[in-house]
């Protein structure tokens, strides 16, 4: 079963130095019928004005994995990281126990924008962690090139979850043919572009996927795409 989710759909906030996607619920959006998708519990699509972000917060018992699409994204947390988080990089976070942290563009004149993914672990009571990987763009043209899986990798983090994160850049007229294994989802997310998924469902920008009980999806593109597909369990 193919499940589309529009962009359109998605709940939308914006607080004038921050705009929001949510495609679950989160904040100030709930819909007890939209809470997750699997582990797959939060999926924001952030817009982040410069010199602006979120001060400390804490989090706890959640995986959380940051992509950036265009810009800069400044973490810090208590366990005593401070990094920097460009396009080309991945970053998880494993809030485990209990973790404090801030995420701000350190930019005073470009956006940051970026998805935010949270995932349920695997198991609880985690130590809490950070890991930041970089990735070769051009390892994603024409081909799935995970970026974050529970075994990671020399370019792929690691996740507490039994779940891969893959990126795509799909040139036009290109085909993908991805096979997995029964009783598993898959969560497709379009960042730019076009995507047609077995010959019959097309997706457009930022639309989004909730795949079930499909072990073989035909991932096509006429005119060329970026985007993500999330193996869960």
């Amino acid at each position: 079963m193919i499940s589309i989710h529009k962009a359109a759909s998605r709940y939308t906030a914006d607080h004038g130095w921050l705009k929001s996607n949510f495609s679950f619920s989160f904040a100030e959006y709930y819909d007890p019928s939209n809470m997750s998708f699997g582990p797959l519990r939060v999926f924001n699509d952030d817009t982040v004005q410069p010199n602006m972000g979120f001060g400390a917060h804490p989090h706890k018992e959640m995986e959380i994995v940051s992509i950036v699409l265009k810009g800069a994204l400044g973490h810090r947390d208590s366990t005593g990281r401070q990094e920097i988080v460009r396009p080309g990089e991945v970053q998880r976070m494993s809030a485990g126990t209990g973790i404090v942290h801030s995420e701000m563009n350190p930019s005073s004149t470009e956006d940051v924008q970026f998805l935010q993914l949270w995932f349920e672990p695997a198991q609880y009571g985690l130590t809490p962690s950070y890991e930041q990987k970089a990735y070769d763009p051009s390892k994603l043209t024409n081909r799935l090139h995970p970026v974050v899986s529970a075994k990671g990798g020399e370019e792929t983090a690691s996740i507490h979850q039994d779940m891969t994160l893959y990126l795509s850049k799909l040139e036009s007229g290109q085909t993908l043919q991805f096979e997995q294994t029964a009783g598993r989802r898959i969560y497709l997310f379009v960042m730019e572009g076009e995507l047609l998924l077995n010959q019959e469902e097309l997706l457009h920008r930022r639309d989004a996927a909730r795949i079930t009980e499909q072990p073989s999806l035909e991932i096509a593109t006429s005119s060329g795409a970026f985007f993500m597909l999330i193996d869960l369990p």
